[in-house]
């Protein structure tokens, strides 16, 4: 197998800049690229501010420092320069296809022959990716889960023409990247599907949480009590929290992608459409659900709306669950329930399921009519318990 010294970071945004930062405390030479020079000059602020806690915190290894770890790092607006003598490439770019497509391209086009492109997203086929490559080949799916530092899973993803060395090299980086909170889990996705396996296992969730959401805004219902209903107490952050992290607009496209691959009943709620058009993306544009001009939102979870019922939500989760076990995606509930354990920080729906299966299907016909949405019927693998022996 090839040995990786050279990787470039393609997009080191609020993802690229700590899938770079571990590949430094790794090791490897790394060179941060992105066509905004401000946007490079807070990554490289971000990785040293990370750097000095851990050295600070003796926790960076092997007796490394801050300084000597830096001499590892470059940067670059140019993409063919970036690429110039890369051994490994990992794309954290907008969500968008065929900008990934012309990065995918164009990175391949004008870097080595052994050169591996990785994309970090975290939805998008890896084979459509793929498509304008001449080296589908030498191209997979390396799915980070943010903050890289701290959350220990990466998925690695073959798309229908990626070749089994460059997938071999892509679990061998993953596992090599050290991660603050535990050892990396680094799962194999067997088949290129939207979402591959806890993002796809999540996202149904959305068609309830837009539900909620419509419904909590009519109803001029306080958003800390909507996050009380459907946030977990101990979790770092509240569940409307990470959804102002992560982005409005990329929750719009990822409903929208899952609404183009896998159905309809995906389409982005009519409160979510309106943050976007208002610019009111979260931490981004300093609102979202909640005002980040004063930094990090902490609300006060005390109080409940009282308009969720949790149990929708697992049962939603397992009922995808046992899709993407029927897709082939995955051959095991217990690598979902690992997965999503590793990548979120909270159990996965599988275990449940195992026990409560039949309540599951009552409660998900009831809910597949109350929001008229047919995709969250029970599939045929959840209805029949089968997948219990599927470990």
């Amino acid at each position: 197998m090839r040995k990786v010294n050279n990787i470039v970071v393609v997009g080191v945004g609020q993802m690229g800049k700590g899938i770079a930062q571990v590949c430094l405390m790794a090791g490897y030479n790394v060179t941060l690229m992105d066509i905004q020079e401000d946007i490079i000059k807070n990554a490289v602020n971000y990785i040293k501010n990370g750097l000095n806690k851990l050295e600070s915190k003796g926790q960076l290894l092997g007796g490394l420092t801050t300084t000597g770890i830096l001499k590892n790092l470059n940067t670059t607006t140019n993409l063919i320069d970036a690429v110039n003598d890369a051994d490994y490439i990992i794309e954290a770019i907008i969500e968008k296809l065929d900008i990934k497509q012309k990065v995918c391209k164009g990175a391949l086009d004008n870097s080595p022959d052994h050169c591996i492109f990785a994309s970090n997203t975290s939805s998008i086929r890896i084979t459509d990716i793929a498509k304008t490559s001449k080296k589908p080949a030498n191209v997979i799916g390396m799915h980070f889960f943010n903050p890289a530092p701290l959350m220990r899973l990466i998925e690695i993803i073959a798309g229908e023409k990626s070749s089994k060395e460059a997938i071999d090299i892509g679990v061998e980086v993953g596992e090599s990247l050290p991660c603050l909170r535990g050892e990396r889990y680094v799962p194999q996705v067997l088949k290129d599907r939207p979402g591959f396996i806890v993002n796809r296992v999540l996202a149904p969730g959305r068609i309830y949480s837009d539900y909620i959401y419509d419904l909590a805004y009519k109803k001029g219902i306080p958003w800390e009590q909507v996050d009380a209903d459907v946030s977990n107490p101990k979790a770092p952050m509240s569940q409307l929290v990470v959804a102002d992290f992560v982005g409005r607009d990329v929750s719009l496209h990822t409903a929208e992608y899952y609404a183009e691959t896998l159905s309809s009943d995906f389409a982005p709620g009519e409160f979510v459409r309106k943050q976007v058009a208002e610019g009111n993306l979260g931490q981004k544009t300093g609102r979202g659900f909640y005002d980040w001009s004063k930094g990090r939102p902490k609300p006060d979870l005390s109080k409940k709306a009282g308009i969720v019922n949790p149990m929708v939500y697992t049962a939603i989760q397992a009922n995808e669950g046992c899709r993407i076990l029927e897709e082939g995606v995955c051959q095991s509930w217990k690598v979902i329930d690992e997965a999503i354990l590793a990548g979120m920080n909270f159990p996965g729906p599988m275990k449940s399921a195992t026990e409560n299966y039949k309540q599951m299907v009552e409660l998900l016909e009831e809910y597949s009519e109350k929001l008229k949405k047919s995709y969250i019927k029970p599939v045929e693998l959840l209805r029949s318990g089968e997948f219990v022996d599927m470990v």
